[in-house]
């Protein structure tokens, strides 16, 4: 009697049941294995002798023969008392290719495909493969691919498996289309998604290729959007994707309704916690009565009251908002319930993720511990440290209770990219055609150390740098350092000289806190001054080599949200050098910044800032030409480098000056073209500067008068590196100063 899963039937396994139930069975017999070990498959058919068989039991162990994916065929026989179990082995796979894939690489195919050499080739599995493949050309914008899987046989049953591929044209983006907006144009909602219709510069872009997820944010940006400007009650209605008919290009379509606008008419702060002073916690509410409403900003108060509430002791409250509207008058009230929560503490603070970074370089940026009381501005702030360490593309920190009043952090980070080798090219119209090469590694071993080694050679600088900072000197925050340096500098456009600069530093730096930070340092440098012969007799003087012994230090405030591309915040710093303990040169140096950073509407961001230094030489010393300050080109654009100052009248060379004062007002603003990097930029600068307190009034063109220029430029992170042009014009100037219209900073990464 025979019989097998597929269309298998309860009477042909009641009697085969009944048949074996006249008798146990003695012994189990398969047949056909060829690979696969008999002690496998009886262990996955789950039969044991001595014993009589169900249709249940027989039908169970069908299926678990079946489901390991071993077998193409499966029978039962039973003769007497022996059963005996006739398989046929799936063949198993010699070679796994794909062919005519030339826009998705091998490497990420194989990554999806579950069907690998050495393994057991199974139809079923191999159906999934061709789904996931044609998932991946997908979320790649290419929906015309076809995927067929060829199957070549070979001996000792083994099979090569080919995924044959015609990957189509990309489907791009057509038209987006707004239905039910009245008070936003088509061209404000596009300019607030991720997806994007196709255009001619969009080259380096994915936004206009079509992505079901990334269309699915879409409507998350479109409510933000709308939630932000007081339409509390907008909806997507629908949000549809029509694909063209040759499968090249798709038509988006969102339904929305944009519901009321609402003005804020009330606002409260109610406590439910004994002790709480209400009336102190008004001045955290980033927003007023009158207000049109803005679910951002009641998000915000709601960070900012729970942080001050955590900083005066109150770590076991929650904040909950509560928004009462009158769709007939379109205003609405916010209450903020103060609300007291369970008190909860850190049992264990648990970090993934991290295969080459070492867990104590993160727990060492986290200002809670285990045992400590669960405190949710702590965690944000610990978030924060993490985040700003730059060694990890994604900081994620969540909570998981454990028991009564205890809870694990759980912190999973996704690293990225540490370390890198870069060698450029470019052009500057400060320093001409230059050629540049480096290795900096910012996470050294995995123990937060940072190690670079640089060298660049331009038409006017020649230099070479070495650097090493430990950042927890001592397992203290405390940070220390060392950098090598030689540099050649050519100025005879600006003076009629050139520099050689060749030296160390030493440096220590602490944090009082994690925005405020102190820096100490030791430099000791060797200066040359020479090819003077056409210079000014202020340069030629100073002709020669000097020995400069430097100690010094800097005060840093920085609560920028971003280090590398700030949109909010503020930086402050105040420094000074102190040169004479022991070498040629004897001067005191003050250096202060102060920059400020505001964005409007999400796309409009200020930057207003303030730089001002002095320099002074004391005992019989006076500041030499290598301390001075030099104003112009990246300090006042409009003007050459060392355009303003002093000025010889027999030589025209630039002087320097003692002490310097600039600063001015900045707007970047976006030209529609951000997924290409590209923003647009207008600015104000101003600045003014000493003369050397060593020069005599008669020979020089001189006045500490400020100047002015304003101007406009366009900056692009583009792949290339980062391109900087702006165009200054000066509008309060002298006459003998250096004026420059044009700037271009450019470089190139190979």
């Amino acid at each position: 009697m025979k019989f097998k899963l597929t269309g298998i039937s309860l009477l042909t396994l009641l009697i085969c049941s009944n048949a074996m139930a006249q008798g146990v069975i003695n012994n189990i017999n398969v047949k056909g294995l060829q690979r696969v070990e008999k002690e496998t498959a009886l262990s996955y058919a789950g039969i044991n002798k001595g014993k009589s068989v169900s249709s249940e039991e027989l039908n169970n162990a069908l299926r678990r023969l079946y489901d390991t994916g071993l077998f193409s065929d499966i029978s039962f026989n039973t003769v007497g008392t022996t059963l005996e179990i006739n398989v046929k082995e799936n063949p198993v796979i010699g070679i796994r290719a794909f062919d005519g894939n030339n826009k998705i690489d091998d490497k990420i195919l194989e990554s999806e495909v579950q069907s690998a050499p050495r393994s057991v080739f199974s139809k079923p599995k191999v159906k999934q493969d061709v789904q996931r493949i044609l998932e991946v050309y997908k979320r790649a914008g290419r929906y015309g691919v076809s995927v067929e899987p060829k199957i070549i046989k070979k001996s000792d049953n083994r099979v090569d498996l080919i995924f044959e591929i015609e990957e189509g044209p990309e489907a791009k983006i057509d038209t987006i289309n707004f239905i039910g907006n009245k008070h936003y144009t088509g061209k404000d909602l596009q300019a607030e998604i991720m997806s994007k219709e196709s255009r001619w510069y969009r080259l380096f872009s994915s936004a206009e290729n079509f992505d079901k997820e990334k269309m699915n944010y879409d409507q998350e940006l479109l409510r933000r959007f709308y939630n932000k400007r007081g339409y509390a009650d907008f909806t997507v209605l629908s949000a549809i994707a029509e694909l063209s008919r040759d499968k090249t290009s798709f038509v988006l379509t969102f339904t929305i309704d944009e519901g009321t606008r609402y003005k804020v008419n009330n606002l409260q702060i109610r406590s439910f916690v004994s002790d709480v002073d209400t009336d102190s916690l008004y001045k955290h509410v980033s927003f007023d009565i009158g207000d049109w409403y803005n679910a951002e900003e009641v998000e915000k108060t709601v960070a900012k009251l729970t942080d001050e509430l955590s900083r005066k002791g109150f770590v076991f409250v929650e904040i909950e908002p509560t928004i009462t509207k009158d769709r007939e008058s379109g205003k609405l009230s916010v209450v903020f319930n103060v609300k007291e929560n369970e008190k909860i503490f850190v049992n264990r603070v648990n970090i993934t993720g991290n295969n080459r970074t070492l867990d104590e370089v993160i727990r060492r940026e986290f200002r809670i511990a285990e045992g400590n009381v669960f405190n949710a501005a702590k965690i944000k702030e610990s978030r924060r440290n993490v985040e700003r360490l730059n060694y990890f593309s994604k900081v994620d920190i969540t909570s998981e209770r454990v028991g009564y009043d205890k809870a694990d952090i759980n912190v999973n980070v996704e690293e990225k990219s540490t370390g890198y080798f870069n060698v450029g090219i470019g052009y500057s119209t400060v320093n001409g055609a230059l050629v540049r090469a480096g290795i900096t590694e910012n996470n050294f071993l995995g123990k937060g150390q940072q190690v670079s080694l640089n060298a660049g050679v331009s038409q006017r600088t020649t230099d070479y740098s070495f650097s090493f900072t430990e950042p927890y000197f001592l397992d203290r925050r405390l940070s220390a350092g060392t950098d090598i340096f030689y540099q050649i500098e050519d100025y005879q456009d600006e003076s009629n000289y050139d520099t050689d600069s060749m030296g160390a530093r030493l440096r220590l730096g602490w944090n009082y806190s994690d925005d405020f930070t102190h820096y100490i340092r030791y430099t000791l440098k060797k200066d040359e001054i020479k090819n003077v012969s056409s210079a000014s007799k202020y340069i030629q003087r100073e002709e020669g080599s000097s020995v400069d012994s430097v100690i010094g230090q800097t005060l840093v405030y920085d609560k920028r949200d971003n280090t590398m591309s700030p949109r909010d915040g503020y930086y402050l710093s105040f420094g000074n050098d102190i040169s004479g303990l022991g070498g040629d040169d004897k001067y005191i140096k003050f250096d202060a910044k102060a920059y400020k950073f505001y964005t409007l509407s999400d796309h409009y961001t200020f930057k207003f800032f303030a730089n001002g230094g002095y320099v002074t030489g004391y005992g019989d010393r006076d500041a030499r030409l290598s301390q001075r300050y030099f104003l112009g080109g990246n300090t006042m654009r409009g003007f050459e480098s060392g355009g303003i100052g002093a000025r010889d009248k027999s030589t025209k060379d630039a002087l320097g000056g003692n002490w310097v004062l600039w600063g001015g007002a900045e707007l970047a603003f976006p030209l529609g073209l951000d997924e290409l990097g590209i923003r647009g930029r207008t600015f104000v600068d101003i600045g003014a500067i000493g003369k050397p307190d060593d020069i005599s009034s008669e020979d020089v063109d001189y006045s500490s008068k400020p100047r002015v220029s304003v101007g406009f430029g366009f900056e692009w992170t583009s792949p290339m590196g980062k391109i900087d042009i702006d165009f200054g014009f000066p509008i309060v100037k002298e006459d003998y100063d250096e004026t420059e219209v044009f700037r271009l900073n450019f470089g190139t990464s190979l």
